[in-house]
């Protein structure tokens, strides 16, 4: 009778755990994040004028244009494409720092960007852990204002409010650096010339 009476208590008590772990903590983190942080909760997805999906402000983009500030080099890619559908994959590409392929892909960024008249920093050249960091520091951000800003025919100064304006912080105020976010700020410069083109 003892070892039914166990079986029993084993099996309410699996029960109970898997009732708390299964069902009511994920609806309690549920409710939670609709109802205080639904944009975060739903991928942070930004939108365009015409209400279409562009990303999300969260993973890292890729541009190419000289009108656009060039994000953090990845070995993995979120969107490649108008039919190309998010992977949802991250990670880098394990390549050792003696691997010749490497240091060739950085042999040759680094010129490129040189040729550009661009300092090759870090956030440029070296490709993220994860492959989708959405951001870069602020340094990396001025290397690319001249081009961006000639790209555009504008000046600088009307560039630099913005780059201001999607700085996110250090998390919690104390860990990491201040970056900006990279599709944000893009977004706001499109922005910014279909409304220079609609008040002329």
């Amino acid at each position: 009778m003892s070892i039914i009476r166990e079986i029993i208590r084993a099996i309410r008590v699996t029960l109970v755990l898997w009732l708390l772990t299964a069902i009511i903590y994920p609806l309690f983190i549920l409710v939670v994040g609709q109802g205080l942080f639904p944009a975060q909760a739903n991928g942070s997805i930004m939108q365009n004028i015409n209400a279409k999906p562009i990303g999300s402000a969260l993973i890292g983009q890729v541009f190419t244009s000289d009108k656009y500030f060039h994000g953090r080099p990845s070995t993995v890619r979120y969107s490649q494409g108008k039919k190309a559908k998010p992977t949802g994959i991250s990670g880098g590409s394990n390549l050792a720092p003696s691997n010749p392929e490497l240091l060739k892909r950085i042999v040759e960024d680094a010129n490129q960007f040189q040729e550009e008249s661009i300092q090759p920093t870090a956030d440029l050249i070296y490709t993220s852990g994860s492959g989708l960091d959405p951001h870069i520091s602020l340094k990396t951000a001025r290397e690319q204002l001249e081009r961006v800003a000639r790209a555009r025919s504008i000046k600088e100064d009307e560039i630099l409010p913005l780059i201001n304006k999607y700085t996110d912080g250090r998390f919690l105020w104390i860990f990491g650096e201040p970056g900006v976010n990279i599709l944000r700020l893009n977004y706001a410069l499109d922005l910014q010339e279909i409304n220079r083109e609609q008040n002329q």
